[in-house]
């Protein structure tokens, strides 16, 4: 588990600000998989996951929807035939927070053998 998985996650609210400039390169520095995008204006973090088929697709969402529950900190998944997309943000604060950069780590770690 990396050092960013392992990191609790921390209630966020709204007014917080979202993280910016050299912060989010920072941590995006310890994602290499993942990549930032927009939705609408809303920066996101992605990461599209290949699978062997939908079932494993399903079976990785389902897995990553456990883990969203337990944190109350929920991704938007695409599950497709032979892949998953995520997206990691902050409703509340309409971008990205450091649990954004947790989460998406804690989802890198469940594609560990």
């Amino acid at each position: 588990m990396t050092k960013l998985a392992s990191q609790d996650c921390v209630p966020c609210r709204k007014g917080d600000n979202p993280l910016t400039g050299t912060e989010l390169e920072q941590y995006l520095a310890e994602l290499p998989d993942w990549e930032l995008v927009q939705r609408g204006t809303t920066p996101c973090l992605q990461r599209q996951i290949n699978t062997r088929d939908f079932a494993g697709a399903m079976a990785l969402a389902n897995r990553i929807s456990d883990l969203a529950e337990a944190e109350n900190h929920h991704p938007e998944l695409v599950v497709a035939y032979g892949s998953l997309s995520v997206r990691w943000w902050t409703h509340a604060i309409g971008g990205l927070h450091p649990n954004d950069f947790i989460m998406a780590a804690r989802t890198d770690a469940l594609l560990q053998p």
